[in-house]
C-alpha cells in the first residue's frame, strides 16, 4: 500500500517570509501526521531558504512514522543526515541555486560519486532513494549504485497528464517495472496532486511512497489542512 509523505517546505517558506515562528513548522508535522500522514519530508537547501537545518533537527524527535530528508549530498547534507538519522535520505541533484529540484540524477555518469554517498548512509541504516528521471537506464544504474529506491521525478507527467494520461505514464511505469526488476523500491513526486495522483497509483500499484508539498499546502489553503490531508490519502489508499 503505497504511503503518503507530506513536505512542509511550503510551511517553512511562510515562516521565513515573515520571521519569527508562524505558522511553526514542528507543530505542522506533528499536526499532519496526526491527520493520517505516514510521513513528513524536508529538504533542507544550502540557503535555508524555506526548511533551516535546526529545522531537521527539531522535527526528528517529534516525528512518530517517517521522517524523509531530501537534497544534494553537499558536505554539510551528509554531516545533517549522518547527525539526525533519518529513516530515508532522498539524493537529489539540485544546484544550489535552484528555485526547486528540476531534475533526476545520471546514475550511470556518476555512478562512482553516488555509490559512496549511498554506503555512507546505509552503514548508518538509512534507507537511501535516489531521485531520477523516467528513464529504465537511470533506474539500473541506482541499483548498481547500491540504492534501495528510486524516487521518479513526475514532473512530465503531471504536465502532460490532462492532454493525454497513458502517454504521459508510459515512461514512469517502463521505468518502475525496471526498477522492480532491479530489486529497488519506488518512490515518486514532483507536481503531484488530487487531479493526477489516483491514475499515477491506479497505474503502478507497487509505489512505494509519494512525496507531496507544493500542491497539497496550496489546497491547504482553500480546504484546511486536515481535510487537504485525508483528500491526498483518499487518493493513494484505493487497493
Amino acid at each position: 500500500m503505497t504511503r503518503l509523505s507530506v513536505n512542509i517546505n511550503k510551511i517553512a517558506t511562510i515562516r521565513n517570509a515573515r520571521g519569527g515562528n508562524e505558522p511553526d513548522v514542528e507543530k505542522a508535522a506533528v499536526n499532519i501526521e496526526h491527520y493520517g500522514a505516514e510521513g513528513i519530508t524536508v529538504h533542507p537547501r544550502p540557503d535555508e531558504r524555506h526548511i533551516r537545518y535546526s529545522d531537521v533537527r527539531a522535527i526528528k524527535p517529534l516525528i512518530t512514522t517517517e521522517l524523509n530528508i531530501e537534497g544534494n549530498p553537499i558536505a554539510k547534507f551528509r554531516d545533517l543526515v549522518c547527525e539526525v538519522v533519518p529513516d530515508q535520505v532522498t539524493l537529489v541533484p539540485d544546484a544550489v541555486n535552484a528555485l526547486t529540484s528540476n531534475a533526476g540524477w545520471d546514475t550511470i555518469a556518476n555512478k562512482a560519486f553516488l555509490t559512496d554517498v549511498v554506503a555512507l548512509f546505509k552503514s548508518k541504516g538509512i534507507r537511501t532513494s535516489i531521485f531520477i528521471d523516467p528513464d529504465p537506464k537511470m533506474a539500473d544504474g541506482a541499483a548498481e549504485c547500491g540504492a534501495d529506491r528510486v524516487e521518479l521525478y513526475t514532473a512530465a507527467y503531471a504536465a502532460s497528464y490532462a492532454s493525454g494520461r497513458e502517454e504521459a505514464i508510459a515512461p514512469y511505469l517502463e521505468t518502475a517495472r525496471e526498477a522492480r526488476e532491479a530489486g529497488l523500491g519506488l518512490n515518486a513526486g514532483h507536481d503531484l496532486n488530487l487531479v493526477n495522483l489516483e491514475y499515477f497509483i491506479r497505474t503502478i500499484p507497487w509505489t512505494d511512497e509519494v512525496s507531496i508539498g507544493h500542491a497539497l499546502i496550496c489546497d491547504a489553503l482553500y480546504l484546511g489542512l486536515e481535510k487537504t490531508v485525508k483528500a491526498y490519502l483518499s487518493k493513494v489508499k484505493i487497493f
